[in-house]
């Protein structure tokens, strides 16, 4: 359901409270680890350097073209620092349940991750990034423990009841009343030249009207003959936006339909696939994932059970997840050399003694 879509968020990270006007040195801490790099914070004696802040920050930052004050930036890079610490207590502890990560596996997930790019884009991203192949590789294996020690230790406890299904249900039963019909598609598009923008798996890119159309033919064909649609989808399609879902455009109302795609939509069922359209763009095959009728969905319905689990499993271990951070972190050992000297510069006494 597009309402409920957007109910199921990760919960945001507690903020950390700054004072206003206060400004710290760029240089601030002045500890230096044994290979000179400037230590901001320590979990168990294990170090967290400035750089493995500053290389997030700048990624992030990046993503926003708002000012920002240097108390601003100062509050996102304590809250960065934040995150390197609750990760470094996690991979501490997945260390003592003798969770690991094998090399295969690091090989399998870092081949996912360059195979939408060529051997130098792939490199570039990483320079950009501020990052090696040993270092991509160490952030890999990190991500892979973690996800085992969150789906061991949370997820695999959670359990959606069918009372509190039905309850989410009462209590937010006008998101589940939709006001026009509303229509999920799928689509893979060939377009007649060449873009920088295509990203699809096997880094095909047709780029002349001849080509197109040989191409569209062919996925037509290949689809006709029972090939799976979203995976040519993500090893064919030339849209950027949808190639790496598989050809998902969403759900979209009638309303949002332009002439010509509501005229296809209204002309399958649900699960077929449309004949090859032409466009001003190129060529297309649509297939129609799913249909939302207007009016109020009930409870019986499947996919309102399934959107609300989902839902409710979400809340539950973001939850859990917070608490279980908190628990281990109780355990640890943490030094934030960084926000030290925050309260430091601020002249403000340290709650610490």
């Amino acid at each position: 359901m597009s309402k409920l879509t957007r109910l199921q968020r990760y919960m945001a990270a507690a903020a950390l409270a700054l004072l206003a006007g206060l400004i710290v040195s760029p240089a601030c801490g002045n500890r230096k680890a044994a290979t000179g790099q400037e230590v901001w914070a320590e979990v168990d004696d294990q170090p967290i350097y400035r750089e493995q802040v500053e290389r997030l920050y700048r990624g992030r930052a990046t993503q926003s073209n708002d000012a920002v004050t240097p108390e601003e930036a100062l509050s996102f890079k304590l809250n960065i620092l934040n995150e390197l610490i609750n990760n470094q207590i996690l991979v501490i502890h997945a260390s003592h349940s003798r969770i690991t990560a094998s090399e295969a596996e690091i090989d399998a997930k870092v081949g996912e991750l360059k195979s939408p790019y060529s051997p130098e884009e792939f490199q570039k991203k990483l320079q950009e990034q501020g990052l090696d192949n040993d270092g991509l590789r160490k952030e890999v294996r990190e991500n892979l423990i973690l996800t085992k020690l969150i789906n061991k230790d949370i997820i695999s406890h959670i359990n959606v009841s069918d009372a509190e299904i039905a309850s989410y249900y009462e209590k937010n039963k006008a998101n589940f009343n939709v006001a026009e019909t509303t229509y999920h598609i799928a689509q893979i598009q060939v377009t007649p030249k060449a873009d920088a923008e295509v990203r699809n798996l096997k880094n095909d890119d047709a780029k002349t009207p001849a080509a197109a159309e040989h191409k569209i033919q062919a996925l037509y064909e290949g689809l006709m003959h029972g090939e799976d649609f979203a995976t040519v989808a993500q090893e064919y399609s030339e849209d950027p936006s949808t190639a790496a879902g598989g050809g998902d455009m969403g759900f979209i109302p009638a309303s949002g339909l332009n002439p010509a795609l509501k005229q296809v939509v209204n002309s399958l069922k649900v699960g077929q696939i449309s004949n090859i359209i032409r466009s001003n763009i190129g060529f297309h095959i649509f297939k129609l994932l799913g249909v939302e009728e207007a009016g109020q969905h009930t409870l019986s319905d499947l996919r309102v059970q399934s959107a609300i689990r989902q839902t409710l499993r979400n809340e539950k271990e973001q939850l859990l997840k917070a608490a279980y951070i908190e628990m281990l972190r109780n355990r640890s050992k943490v030094v934030n050399h960084l926000a030290e000297e925050v309260v430091k510069a601020g002249g403000v006494p340290n709650p610490a003694g």
